[in-house]
């Protein structure tokens, strides 16, 4: 027999074990693992594919699929092979053809904005929403031109572009680009002041893993643009080979998007050399590294 004492205090030690042993399973220690939807970027007639391979949506191009300067009954085909294919489309990507200029001494404002109302109603239809603003071709400054200047055009433009986004449901991602692709909007931290500078809501932000492994931009960038980034792209830095090829390590990319408890979808953005052996590699590979 043990005294009341004894009792007592083995049974607050017992309650605090309990209490210890739920904080531990619903705080740090054991916390649900980092989990985010994963898609392909590639065309609607890969689409059954990415599926069958257990990804969660597809990502196509605005050329492509949205083709903004073809009849709607052209667009009519595309939707039927998206509807033939039941798989989501929740991204879009190469907003503006490289003839279309978004800044210098060319730009058509008109028609810029033309080609967006198309697209964006388009994605309306089809219930994509997100829209990813690379087009580095357009959006290069030309040599000799203001750079200042440039960068108050693509301010502008995105300002102009917002209601139509807004209007249509889509949210348009500026994407930063690597130095040998274009010389305006290179980096995440770059991008958090454009984002700020166009404030408008529909108009947020996009961190490629790719393109910052190639500036070397660090994931602590990723901490710092929060909750203005709504989407993201991977791929492995020196040929832009699918995840696991070459062994890159993503890891501290993911740890900085479970800091900022990031609640978008990625999607994987690179040159395919066997597309069907790479796929599950790449799941694979992205689901270690997400927790790694």
């Amino acid at each position: 027999m043990i005294n009341r004492r004894k009792f007592l205090q083995t049974s607050l030690l017992g309650s605090a074990s309990i209490l210890v042993s739920h904080d531990l399973f619903a705080g740090n220690s054991f916390a649900k693992p980092f989990s985010l939807e994963l898609g392909i970027c590639t065309g609607v007639d890969n689409a059954s594919l990415v599926k069958q391979n257990q990804y969660n949506f597809f990502e196509e191009t605005v050329g492509k699929f949205f083709i903004p300067n073809e009849s709607d009954e052209k667009f009519a085909e595309n939707m039927a092979k998206l509807k033939a294919a039941d798989f989501p489309l929740y991204a879009v990507n190469s907003f503006l053809p490289g003839n279309l200029k978004c800044v210098g001494p060319d730009v058509n404002t008109d028609a810029i904005l033309k080609y967006a109302e198309t697209a964006l109603s388009r994605m309306q239809q089809s219930s994509t929403k997100i829209l990813v603003f690379g087009s580095g071709g357009s959006r290069k400054i030309p040599d000799r031109f203001d750079k200042g200047k440039a960068v108050q055009q693509f301010i502008e433009i995105n300002q102009k572009i917002g209601p139509i986004a807004e209007k249509n449901g889509v949210t348009i991602v500026l994407e930063p680009l690597n130095y040998g692709e274009t010389n305006l909007l290179n980096t995440v931290e770059e991008g958090i002041d454009y984002v700020n500078r166009v404030n408008h809501p529909n108009i947020r932000l996009l961190a490629d893993i790719y393109h910052m492994l190639k500036n070397g931009e660090p994931a602590e960038s990723i901490v710092k643009a929060g909750k203005l980034l709504k989407h993201t792209h991977i791929a492995e830095k020196e040929n832009r080979t699918a995840p696991g090829v070459a062994g890159d390590d993503f890891r501290p990319y993911f740890r900085a998007l479970k800091q900022i408890k990031y609640k978008g979808k990625l999607a994987v953005e690179c040159r395919w050399k066997e597309m069907e052996k790479e796929l599950p590699l790449a799941l694979k590979t992205i689901r270690e590294h997400m927790n790694g």
